[in-house]
Parts: C-alpha cells; sequence; structure tokens
C-alpha cells in the first residue's frame, strides 16, 4: 500500500468526521465539504513529513527515557542460552561422575564447583543435569531406600 494512502486512510476520520486536523505549530486541517474531496500533493508530503518526524521525535524521546532499561534487557536476553542439548564435553564429564558416584549422586557444593569449571557451564545448569539424570536413570537400591527412610523417620521401618 503506497505510504500516501495509509497516511490518508489513517487520518481519514477526522477528514470525514467534520473536525479538524491539527498537526501542531504549522500545520492545520479543516474538513469541509465531502469524504471525497482529496488533499493535494503538498498538502499529502506535509502530512507525510510531520508524521516522520513526529514518529522519529518520539522514538529518540524514549530512547532516551529508557536506554538504561533497553540495555539492561538486551544484557539479559544476551546471556540466555538457547534450549537445547548441554556440549558433548560436558556431558561426558557430568556422566563421568554420575558413574563413580552411582550409590549416592548427590554432589557438594565443592563438588559442583569443581564440575561447573570443568566443564564451564554455571551452577544451575549442573544443578538442573543431576537432578533431571537422577529422575530419569537413578533407582535406589531396597538398602539405600531403607537407609534413607531410617534417617529421615527412625528405625521404625526394621523388621
Amino acid at each position: 500500500m503506497p505510504k500516501a494512502v495509509r497516511a490518508l486512510r489513517d487520518y481519514s476520520f477526522f477528514f470525514d468526521s467534520g473536525k479538524s486536523l491539527s498537526l501542531g505549530k504549522s500545520y492545520t486541517y479543516e474538513a469541509v465539504g465531502s469524504s471525497e474531496e482529496e488533499l493535494s500533493g503538498g498538502e499529502m508530503e506535509a502530512l507525510e513529513d510531520y508524521q516522520t518526524n513526529e514518529d522519529r521525535e518520539l522514538k529518540e524521546k524514549l530512547l532516551r527515557k529508557y536506554s538504561g532499561y533497553i540495555s539492561t534487557l538486551k544484557h539479559e536476553f544476551s546471556k540466555k542460552k538457547k534450549k537445547g542439548k548441554l556440549p558433548k564435553e560436558a556431558r561426558q564429564t557430568l556422566l563421568d561422575w554420575w558413574n563413580v558416584h552411582y550409590k549416592w549422586p548427590y554432589p557438594t557444593e565443592a563438588d559442583k564447583l569443581c564440575l561447573a569449571e570443568a566443564t564451564g557451564l554455571d551452577q544451575k545448569q549442573i544443578n538442573n543435569w543431576f537432578i533431571n539424570q537422577r529422575k530419569r536413570h537413578w533407582k535406589p537400591s531396597e538398602n539405600m531406600q531403607i537407609a534413607v527412610m531410617d534417617s529421615l523417620y527412625g528405625p521404625f521401618f526394621h523388621e
């Protein structure tokens, strides 16, 4: 759709209603007569120029006012990595730790820090990997389940 037609359509309700359309200090168009009357080429260009300048001024004003907030949001969004698999080397390092500690795969905070340093992942990713791995692949032995129940509830569950 040509720019002139779009601008005319956007402002046509002013002309159809018999109201005046004020374009700031310099331009005021009075809607007189029927809606079939058209703006001259010069009037349409003035309307488009005003709209373009007004849009530019508004954009600059908003950028000045919210630039700090926008840059913070950009930084936050850039930090977020795309969802998907962790790097193969990192997964292998975590899996190696998992295999060594399979009976009790709960790394200490020190273990998590070492794993984060070795893999290049952050601690939240390490935590999530272990949570998911335990849910998907770990079945504590019956003895382990009894030991956990004893530690939580006392020796009530023994025969």
